[in-house]
């Protein structure tokens, strides 16, 4: 059986690559930028539509109507109403989160950037993003992009992944290090 998570990753990022150069020749760049970022936000809030990008059970045709009733009530540009409509018909939405995020760190490159994804126990504010972005700059001498993730069931602190290295100083993970310390002891 083929691993599914390789599968998905390079369909993502063949489709966040063609959606990057399609924009960056249009001139759409940032406008594809905010409505990925809105659309990632729609994922985020609702459960149901997670479900339904993931889920292979509904037919092309019922994608594609879906997709496009959702772009158009989210008033997302023409551009990326239409790349949704393509991976629809194409019945690759289960890669749609993939794509986000490859085309997130596709433009940071391009922009000099380096992409960061954080989790976090709560949404962080403006401030601790400024400063979670000063931090990561210091270490690795570049402008920080990041995209945050709420993830309420590491408790507190964050997770930091910064291209193949990752930090974690979340309370689960320190709970988890101190449960395996005391089974070792007793």
């Amino acid at each position: 059986m083929a691993d599914t998570s390789q599968l998905a990753s390079g369909v993502a990022e063949r489709y966040a690559s063609s959606l990057f150069e399609l924009a960056l020749e249009e001139g759409a760049v940032e406008s594809v930028t905010a409505d990925l970022n809105r659309f990632q936000a729609m994922l985020d809030e609702s459960d149901d539509l997670k479900r339904f990008v993931a889920s292979p059970v509904f037919s092309a045709d019922d994608q594609l109507k879906a997709v496009a009733a959702i772009s158009e009530r989210a008033g997302m540009s023409g551009f990326f109403a239409n790349f949704l409509k393509v991976v629809a018909r194409n019945r690759r939405l289960f890669a749609l989160p993939g794509m986000i995020k490859a085309f997130r760190i596709i433009a940071a490159r391009q922009r000099g950037e380096i992409s960061a994804e954080v989790t976090s126990a709560h949404a962080l504010t403006a401030a601790q993003e400024t400063e979670l972005k000063a931090a990561l700059k210091g270490v690795t001498g570049k402008d920080v992009t990041i995209a945050v993730t709420v993830d309420p069931s590491i408790l507190g602190g964050l997770i930091v992944k910064v291209g193949s290295r990752q930090i974690d100083t979340s309370l689960r993970t320190k709970l988890s290090t101190l449960k395996l310390a005391l089974k070792e002891v007793g």
